[in-house]
């Protein structure tokens, strides 16, 4: 396994994490994009690239998929310079690592299993720090023989997975603990805001937040970046609001409000018309320092 090719569409912040993964793991790893900036990037890191991913479907018998969103995944599976536009195309193994729409990745998986291909959803829960790191959760989503033929694989991206169910539940387990994840970190920049309204300065809001009841992941991971205004990207907000959507639009599907998370999206959504959408999810304190209440007109 450690001597295949592995194939990588998405050279974005996680795909690049992924490949320091792999790479560490002694696999060469063959990676595209669509945008040629990001290639020339991955090429300046000493990996390979190719200009489509019908060519990783050509040499490679695995491939990691680590884009946008579903439409991108799609796309790069079956699209008409798709992994499998390819006369022959090599690859039996597809290993999708984004967060997307489990309707249309539970019917992709369909599709590609009636073509003899392994499907497994692999989201991470995770920054893309954490993740190169191998500090990220994977939560899988595919049967159960496809997830022993993937093992080997999966264990290289990331050292803790869970096996969440069939195809679509990985997707779904990652909407449900981002809706979580998103809003303690609003949550942190919120009190952080408010805070220091009443005097109190971030950082010595934060060491009370971390000597409280009131610690959270988020906390640890994100209040130093708030503190500090360092909001260099490891995940971006405007990727973020992609996944809020999906879970208002998954939620609304089943009769269900989510009130915190229509919140929320607002608040990136007011974040992103501010030119914050590609800093880290940690500058949404940036964005309620500006939710003001406007002056009494009396």
């Amino acid at each position: 396994m450690r001597g295949a090719p592995v194939g990588l569409i998405g050279l974005g912040l996680v795909g690049q994490a992924i490949a320091q993964r792999l790479r560490a793991a002694g696999m060469p790893v063959l990676g595209h994009d669509i945008r040629p900036e990001a290639r020339a990037g991955f090429t300046a890191q000493g990996f390979d690239a190719a200009d489509s991913a019908r060519t990783l479907g050509e040499r490679c018998d695995r491939v990691v998929l680590a884009v946008f969103d579903t439409a991108g995944v799609i796309d790069s599976v079956e699209g008409a310079t798709g992994l499998l536009a390819g006369t022959a195309p090599r690859t039996q193994l597809l290993i999708d690592c984004s967060t997307g729409e489990p309707d249309q990745l539970q019917a992709l998986a369909g599709r590609l299993a009636a073509r003899g291909l392994g499907f497994v959803e692999a989201p991470l829960s995770g920054s893309s720090e954490q993740i190169a790191a191998g500090q990220a959760t994977m939560l899988v989503g595919t049967d159960a023989a496809t997830l022993v033929r993937a093992a080997p694989l999966l264990d290289c991206i990331a050292a803790t997975r869970v096996h969440v169910g069939g195809p679509g539940m990985g997707a779904r387990a990652k909407l449900a603990t981002n809706l979580v994840l998103g809003l303690n970190r609003a949550v942190l920049a919120e009190g952080m805001v408010f805070a220091e309204r009443l005097g109190i300065a971030p950082a010595a809001f934060l060491e009370l937040v971390l000597a409280t009841p009131a610690r959270s992941g988020a906390a640890e991971a994100k209040g130093r970046m708030m503190v500090e205004e360092r909001f260099a990207p490891q995940s971006r907000i405007r990727q973020h609001l992609k996944d809020v959507d999906l879970m208002l639009a998954a939620a609304a599907a089943q009769g269900q409000a989510l009130p915190l998370s229509q919140t929320h999206a607002a608040l990136m959504r007011a974040a992103i018309a501010a030119g914050d959408g590609e800093l880290d999810n940690a500058a949404i304190v940036r964005q309620l320092r500006r939710e003001r209440i406007p002056p009494s007109s009396s």
